[in-house]
């Protein structure tokens, strides 16, 4: 649960090891004078079997690097292993018939991780004290588990901005009838409003319904609700761990975790900049011209729809239909769609200009399809955990349109199957996922579906 700065601080570190490594290899084998082909191979190896010892020792892993103490401890256990492994290989092949050299090596490489460590908490600091790169954060209650879960929360060297208490009261949260009470409603708008994005609360055993009733309402302001038990774990319940404390929440969410997210986007950013560099540059204008010359108006449709978050942004098409005013989504057989239109919706050709909202960030190549904000305000009232989509980013395409649900939705039992898909690939994303719906993506426009029109 860390923010996007604070992990590319993570990952700049990783980065800036190998350039040590190399940089170190070069000056020592630059003082002795060695062969240049077999400096080579040297720092090819050299970059391979840091990297082995790293990762066996879990340098670079989440769940060490939260903790500075940690990474100097394994940035030494991961230099040890590196130098009984690197010794070997250069006895064996003779690349170098200088001790010296490997003593020389070994000094600068460890002075320059050590800084780079050095430079990381320094980095870190730096970022939590100029730019807000901390999760803003309430409590519901105030019993023991959560005072100290607060004290958590305020200590100077976490990541998470506390924003105080929603309700300091232990009792039951519910009213008479079995619902959420009024004043916590009330109180969990207002920490929307204010950008609050999770509420922790800590429950025992027999009070956990209301921990499922708090976290659906919380879900209708695109918030979430996590629980740290003030007893025994609940079975259905997922657990994580923030520290010393188990955090017990809804449902899985891979893309919570900011390894995940920063995958995504990569894949994102390479994804979509080779769609416009290879087809939309030379399709773009031949799409264009035929739009403008069947009917008048923009080469692009563009509407507002929402986002990640509940967020609107503006979402870009290939215009299908005449101009016309008003919102009325399109059906069989529409006539005001065009027959350059039609070819482009039933090919799905109309999506491709949404990879400029891919790679400005808007959408991802993979996700729940985005709404106009009618629909959504409509949906979120009448379709059980609709707003729950809105935790990821809106895509191009998703696992609901690869498994049949897309086109018209005039029934609601339709979109609340669209919902549990999109919920499903919310909580069971992987990137081996994304690429399997996005080539059953490119099947289908290649085989056409009968239910894009």
């Amino acid at each position: 649960m860390k923010t996007r700065y604070l992990y590319m601080v993570y990952f700049i570190m990783s980065v800036t090891d190998i350039i040590t490594i190399n940089i170190s290899n070069i000056i020592a084998n630059n003082y002795h004078n060695l062969n240049t082909s077999a400096s080579v191979s040297q720092l090819i190896v050299a970059n391979y079997l840091w990297l082995l010892a790293a990762v066996y020792f879990g340098l670079y892993s989440r769940k060490f690097i939260h903790s500075l103490k940690n990474v100097y401890q394994l940035t030494v256990k991961s230099f040890i292993l590196f130098t009984f492994l690197f010794f070997p290989y250069v006895a064996i092949t003779k690349s170098t018939p200088s001790t010296g050299f490997l003593v020389l090596f070994y000094v600068i490489m460890l002075i320059g991780l050590l800084l780079n460590r050095l430079l990381y908490t320094i980095s870190e600091n730096l970022l939590k004290k100029y730019f807000k790169i901390t999760k803003p954060v309430a409590i519901i209650g105030s019993n023991d588990m959560a005072l100290r879960l607060a004290g958590y929360f305020k200590e100077t060297n976490n990541h998470f901005a506390f924003e105080g208490f929603l309700h300091q009261e232990n009792a039951s949260y519910l009213d008479g009838q079995g619902s959420i009470l009024p004043s916590i409603v009330s109180q969990i708008e207002s920490a929307a409003h204010s950008g609050i994005k999770d509420i922790y609360v800590s429950l025992s055993t027999e009070r956990f319904t209301e921990f499922e009733l708090l976290q659906k309402e919380a879900e209708k302001h695109c918030m979430r609700v996590k629980m740290v038990p003030d007893s025994s774990l609940a079975s259905h319940l997922k657990v994580s761990y923030m520290g010393d404390f188990a955090v017990l929440s809804h449902r899985d969410e891979p893309l919570e975790e900011i390894e995940n997210r920063f995958k995504k986007r990569v894949f994102d950013i390479v994804f979509s900049s080779l769609v416009i560099v290879f087809i939309l540059s030379w399709l773009y204008p031949i799409i264009g011209l035929i739009i403008k010359l069947q009917s008048p108006g923009p080469v692009l449709f563009k509407q507002l729809r929402s986002g990640k978050n509940n967020k609107a942004f503006i979402c870009y098409k290939f215009r299908s239909m005449r101009m016309h005013d008003g919102f009325k989504q399109a059906t069989r057989d529409d006539d005001r769609i065009t027959r350059i239109g039609a070819f482009l919706r039933k090919t799905s050709l109309d999506e491709l200009p949404q990879f400029f909202n891919v790679l400005l960030g808007d959408m991802s190549t993979v996700g729940p399809r985005p709404h106009v904000l009618n629909m959504t305000k409509e949906y979120s009232q009448i379709i059980n955990q609709y707003m729950v989509r809105h935790f990821l980013k809106s895509g191009i395409t998703g696992w609901a349109q690869v498994n049949g649900f897309r086109g018209e939705t005039k029934d609601p039992v339709l979109m609340q199957k669209r919902v549990e898909h999109d919920i499903w690939y919310l909580e069971n994303w992987s990137m081996w996922l994304d690429l399997k719906i996005v080539f059953k993506t490119v099947f289908q426009v290649l085989k056409g579906d009968e239910n894009a029109y």
